[in-house]
């Protein structure tokens, strides 16, 4: 499973893997349930993770780093539940990060799916440039 395939979908709990696109939406994968269902874009929108960003107080980061950040990081992984553990998780695990602009509600998000990628063996990495344009020939 590629990184570069997961979205998440608002209105939608979870990540999912795309396994076709559609004129009208795409046919994904859930990464929990393994269920696999067509999801409209007229009513959801779709987010690549490797193209969403985290605001910090110099220049945002790709999602990926906070990951990798995760990944490094000695402390144990909070409960999505306990607000407070989470936000002191993040405060020593990523301290750039502009906890004005990164809700919690964003910060519960990252310790869900972290969890279900670890969950799901899936290497993050994010495509660079030259492999983007290497498979669209």
């Amino acid at each position: 499973m590629e990184y570069s395939k997961l979205v998440s979908i608002s209105g939608m709990s979870g990540l999912f893997e795309v396994v076709a696109s559609k004129a009208d939406g795409a046919i994904v994968r859930g990464l929990e349930d393994k269920n696999t269902q067509f999801v409209s874009s007229r009513v959801h929108n779709f987010s690549q993770l490797e193209s969403i960003e985290i605001f910090t107080v110099r220049d945002n980061v790709n999602l990926a780093d906070i990951f990798h950040a995760m990944e490094k990081s000695a402390e144990a992984q909070p409960s999505d539940k306990d607000a407070k553990a989470i936000k002191a998780y993040f405060t020593k695990v990523y301290p750039d990060m502009d906890f004005d602009r990164v809700y919690l509600s964003d910060m519960k998000k990252m310790v869900k799916w972290f969890s279900i990628l670890k969950a799901n063996g899936v290497t993050i990495e994010v495509r660079t440039e030259e492999e983007e344009e290497g498979t669209e020939e």
